[in-house]
């Protein structure tokens, strides 16, 4: 693999404008397929298996009117809301297309606000882009003019995901400045920055493209597009770094662009398989929506990999000795010199090495107190009660609340089959002594089927309401009565949610070990590189946990106040961090083993391996930190809950992990962190992750 990767660097650098050509042909291409054939995002809350998702499909079947997605509508005046505008909103909306049942307005005490509930014949995927948006408010447009405030919540509103772009800004500018500190070159430090939105840009189109023929959730794109931002400026600054290297070691820009694609560019795609491998995991949630968060990653990772190990070589050849300092350009500083100057990592790395017990202790102490929170977490899906008070199915749902009562905005809706349940009014007479409900309406019926409507005397994410849930479902409701509606599939979402992830981090795990002891035919180490990612998932969840289930945590992300962990995140969150941690153990890994082989220091090439990686793997997680406390500033709450936990991820991974506890452990173990048993090594294939011997490799014309 190094040798076929060096000739692609050495092609690619030899004739740049054919690569870069070739680039943007491809990006206009599948730009114009995109818009062309591309479709729009929005999430799929099926849930096989479970019995909201039987609730559903009975209700699709019997009461088609009742059973697609649903919409409210809250109009609120200064004074009372004349019935006349409501009942003229009522016929419009009954008359946009799909809408099944539009509910008489439901009034507030004072009069001042009116509640109108919308039931679609159709799911909210059936939607293209946002025509169910756009119709509520053209609906709507005549209240508006007359002074009136309507706000739109339900799931309809809430499927609108309008990116502002200010995440992905606050991102690169960062990235900019970080990476002209760690290559001392503004044209090396651009080039990251180039490879990577150009991989983004094609896969953003091949997002589009997937979106037309299979559901991609509304924040998938945006998740897709954080990884493989912080992850494309990643490995092409492994790639600029070693190809500057290179140059400073004296080789011509061709020569430099060989190495460094032979080298560096065979630990970025073993890096990048593995994050790609690692989405996998994602399939074993059994959720559509979790699919499509892999599918888009995949998209990123795939794209920006690719860019990487094309772009990087060309765009390095293109610019020459440009990509080196203005000092070592201008000859006030010897090139060489600048290689063999040790540096911090080297020399810290030493120092821990003196002093490993004390030194993996206090870390582990560390971690355990930034894990400690996660015992404490729990998990809600992301509704309008945790968006920004600026969105509009925030204001609905708070003005809903206001003069509803909360359990308004998260009504249970229960699908009743009369064949087996023929007394329905004694079932809602049961319902209404509950202890917990706030009001349940009167039945609505059809043929065989009635639905009734129960609200909680809480709201959608307090624990108490799903103890409700749950007491109707074991305690009270009879055979053939289910209850379905938002609230029940969010809570059947966390329990599957909760079931699954012990599957996916055995899946993820398992992998990442094998993996590793076939890259680097060491058992120990493998085992010891999975303990210590596992340790910074662990501090990652559990500074989430304290951030976003306190109020003052949450109000310094801009949020007004606590909220739990969106039932997205945590497995979302594993498998992409897994795969990001063993971008660093590769990176590290390789050079160590690379210098043991050669040397048989054991203690020396863990330092030496650190002193030649230390200052890339820290810009790099520099840059991925940046990347994603961009993203925190993203109004969606999910997106904030990812990017608050991979940055303190990446932070933890970089710093507690890379450079205290690997070279403390390695330091106690010695000789045997490269223990094979010979029954192993006769097992296991040889692979080589960088080519030892980069003077063997020539560059093609």
């Amino acid at each position: 693999m190094s040798r076929l990767l060096g000739r692609l660097g050495g092609a690619a650098a030899a004739h740049p404008w054919r690569v870069i050509g070739a680039w943007l042909i491809v990006l206009v291409a599948f730009t114009a397929l995109s818009v062309g054939f591309g479709g729009t995002p929005h999430d799929d809350y099926n849930v096989p298996g479970t019995e909201s998702q039987a609730g559903t499909e009975f209700l699709r079947k019997h009461l088609p009117e009742l059973s697609g997605t649903d919409a409210r509508v809250v109009v609120h005046g200064k004074g009372k809301v004349d019935p006349a505008t409501l009942e003229g909103l009522r016929t419009r909306l009954a008359a946009m297309p799909s809408a099944g049942d539009v509910s008489q307005p439901r009034m507030s005490a004072d009069g001042d606000t009116a509640l109108i509930a919308v039931r679609y014949t159709i799911p909210v995927t059936d939607f293209e882009g946002t025509a169910g948006m756009d119709a509520l408010r053209a609906a709507a447009e005549p209240l508006v003019r007359e002074g009136l405030q309507v706000e739109f919540g339900g799931q309809v509103a809430e499927n609108i995901s309008a990116p502002s772009g200010t995440a992905e800004a606050v991102g690169i500018v960062a990235a900019l400045f970080i990476l002209v500190f760690a290559l001392g070159s503004v044209v090396a430090a651009g080039l990251p920055l180039i490879v990577a939105i150009s991989g983004l840009g094609v896969a953003s189109a091949v997002i589009a493209l997937l979106a037309s023929v299979t559901d991609i959730s509304t924040t998938a794109p945006t998740i897709a597009t954080m990884v493989g931002l912080g992850v494309g400026i990643d490995y092409a600054l492994l790639l600029v770094a070693r190809h500057v290297e290179g140059l400073r070691a004296g080789l011509s820009p061709r020569e430099a662009a060989v190495a460094a694609n032979a080298t560096a560019g065979a630990s970025v795609i073993v890096a990048g398989l593995t994050v790609l491998v690692s989405l996998f995991g994602l399939k074993l949630a059994t959720l559509p929506v979790y699919s499509s968060f892999g599918y888009a990653t995949f998209a990123a990772v795939g794209a920006v990999m690719l860019a990487s190990i094309t772009l990087v070589p060309a765009l390095c050849g293109l610019a020459g000795h440009r990509v080196l300092p203005r000092a070592v350009r201008k000859g006030t500083v010897a090139a060489r010199d600048t290689v063999a100057r040790p540096g911090f990592t080297a020399r810290w790395a030493a120092l821990v090495g003196r002093r490993p017990v004390v030194a993996a202790l206090a870390s582990l102490l560390v971690l355990a107190a930034l894990s400690a929170p996660v015992l404490g977490m729990r998990t809600w899906p992301q509704d309008a009660g945790s968006q920004p008070t600026s969105n509009t199915t925030r204001q609905a749902y708070d003005l809903t609340a206001a003069e509803f009562g909360v359990g308004a905005n998260g009504p249970l809706v229960i699908a009743v089959d009369t064949a087996k349940v023929p007394d329905v009014d004694g079932l809602v007479a049961a319902l209404r002594a509950v202890p917990g409900v706030a009001l349940v309406a009167p039945a609505a019926r059809a043929g065989d089927a009635a639905v009734i409507l129960v609200e909680p005397t809480t709201g959608p994410q307090d624990e108490r309401t799903v103890e409700l849930l749950g007491h109707l479902r074991a305690d009270v409701l009879p055979d053939g009565a289910l209850v379905t509606g938002l609230v029940a599939v969010f809570a059947d979402i966390s329990d599957r949610l909760a079931d699954r992830l012990w599957i996916v981090v055995a899946f993820v795990v398992a992998l990442s070990l094998l993996l590793l002891t076939v890259l680097f035919r060491a058992p120990v180490v493998a085992v010891k590189a999975a303990v210590m990612n596992l340790l910074s998932v662990a501090a990652a969840y559990g500074v989430m946990t304290a951030v976003f289930q306190t109020d003052a945590g949450a109000k310094a992300v801009g949020l007004p106040h606590s909220t739990p962990v969106s039932s997205w995140v945590p497995i979302l969150l594993f498998t992409v961090l897994f795969g990001l941690s063993m971008d660093y153990e590769v990176f590290l890994l390789s050079r160590v083993r690379e210098d043991w082989l050669a040397t048989g220091d054991a203690q020396g090439s863990v330092v030496r391996g650190l002193s030649a990686t230390g200052r890339v793997i820290s810009g790099a997680a520099a840059i991925m930190v940046a990347v994603f406390v961009g993203f925190a500033l993203d109004p969606d709450v999910t997106v904030k809950m990812i990017g608050v936990g991979m940055a303190a991820a990446v932070l933890v991974d970089a710093t507690l992990v890379r450079l205290v506890l690997v070279p403390a452990t390695m330091s106690l173990l010695g000789r045997a962190n490269w223990w094979l048993p010979a029954w192993l090594d006769r097992l296991l294939p040889h692979v080589k992750v960088e080519a030892a011997e980069e003077r063997e490799l020539t560059p093609v014309a």
